[in-house]
């Protein structure tokens, strides 16, 4: 179909209720998907599962449909509570969605953060996404369509953008080469995403980048129309449906499969390009186990870097803080070092108070977790041991016997 037929059908769809329907019923698939984990989640897990489910309807309604107007491209941070695939506690995620590769013009200016990276991303989508129904194709349909299936195919640090004389700057985000001395983020003919990452390191007293965007041919304002509408509708459900997909994969599928190799971190490039990811940056995952009267231990060394962070998750990849309560992380900006350098972090349900970098395991009994360092070239092996929470309590540091422990920390294919 030409576009003047897919924007028919897909009005015609919406106005009939067609659309509604389909997208009520990818929800309905994505639900179910929580069925094919067996027995492994807990009743804890299995209520995270669904408001996990509500977290990404609502990111994909802000990202999907208020956010993707073409005539009011909008770069607005995700939304509060929100960890899709282990977003980091201390970094906020913007996001600016679109149809199709125009020229579009950045301006701004740094604000005092440390650090933050402009990505191009594109997702796999069909010309008529809106003009059609995904639900009856279930899983199967990602192949074809999954927002959730973010590529990186261009990116820019902060500090590689040219500076103008009062501390601002513009980025030109187009197919073709703006010219010498220009910022520019290239993009191809099927870019649809535009993620920027802030990182910060003391929010309370950072000020935050402030980034605007426009389109370069200037385009007025247009109201909403129903094509537009069934194809917001289309790419919401088959988000909420892509990232119930991703997690079930990398717990259980042949993107990760953490459950069957548990308490190990996994260095993969490969892994982490997969949803998103920028390459300035080195990351392991994998996928974590203990009993509730146990404790996890974890030491390495970080080497020097931009920033690293480690964080827990539960099975589902949210971050078990979610910006709240200072727990669940730890990152350069706040860990305490052994006298040479090591970093010792402790998971478990009380701090045994060794090392000073607890983390509340908060009802928990395994999940996903990472650990991320940027801009360097090298990584650290890891020492992980598992141990009964009172032995540490008891015996503190002695509790630690090297030949017991698990080295990890390598980098896999």
């Amino acid at each position: 179909m030409d576009k003047t037929a897919i924007e028919t059908k897909a009005a015609e769809r919406l106005l009939s209720g067609q659309a509604w329907e389909d997208f009520c019923d990818t929800l309905k698939v994505a639900g179910t998907m929580i069925d094919q984990f067996g027995d492994q989640p807990s009743d804890l897990d299995r209520a995270e599962w669904y408001r996990f489910l509500t977290r990404v309807a609502r990111s994909s309604f802000e990202r999907l449909i208020e956010n993707a107007e073409p005539t009011r491209p909008r770069l607005r941070d995700m939304v509060w509570r929100q960890s899709i695939n282990f977003q980091t506690v201390d970094q906020d995620h913007l996001m600016c969605q679109f149809d199709e590769a125009r020229d579009y013009r950045i301006v701004g200016t740094p604000g005092t953060i440390p650090y933050f990276v402009l990505a191009l991303c594109t997702a796999p989508a069909p010309a008529d996404a809106g003009a059609r129904d995904w639900a009856q194709a279930g899983v199967a349909g990602l192949k074809e369509f999954d927002p959730s299936n973010l590529k990186t195919t261009n990116f820019l640090g902060s500090q590689q953008l040219h500076m103008n004389a009062d501390g601002s700057f513009e980025i030109i985000l187009s197919q073709n080469d703006p010219g010498e001395g220009k910022n520019w983020l290239k993009l191809d003919a099927d870019t649809n995403c535009i993620l920027i990452r802030y990182v910060w390191s003391d929010r309370a007293n950072e000020i935050s980048p402030d980034l605007r965007i426009e389109r370069i041919d200037g385009a007025e304002p247009e109201p909403l129309t129903p094509a537009l509408m069934a194809n917001g509708l289309a790419w919401s459900g088959q988000a909420v449906l892509g990232y119930a997909e991703l997690v079930r994969n990398w717990w259980q599928g042949n993107q990760g499969n953490f459950s069957a190799k548990l308490n190990r971190l996994d260095f993969s490039r490969a892994q982490y390009l997969s949803n998103g990811g920028v390459p300035d940056r080195h990351v392991a995952f994998g996928g974590w186990q203990k009993g509730l009267d146990e404790a996890l231990v974890l030491e390495f060394t970080p080497p020097e870097c931009e920033y690293w962070n480690f964080q827990i998750c539960n099975i589902w990849q949210e971050n078990l803080d979610t910006f709240e309560d200072g727990n669940g992380w730890v990152n350069n900006y706040r860990f305490n070092a052994e006298p040479d350098g090591t970093v010792r972090i402790v998971i478990s349900e009380r701090d045994p108070g060794i090392s000073g970098n607890w983390v509340n395991s908060f009802g928990h009994d395994k999940g996903q977790w990472g650990l991320r360092f940027i801009r360097t070239e090298t990584t650290p092996p890891v020492k992980l041991w598992r141990l009964p929470l009172a032995d540490l309590e008891m015996r503190g540091e002695d509790a630690l016997d090297p030949a017991a422990a698990v080295d990890t920390g390598q980098f896999v294919d």
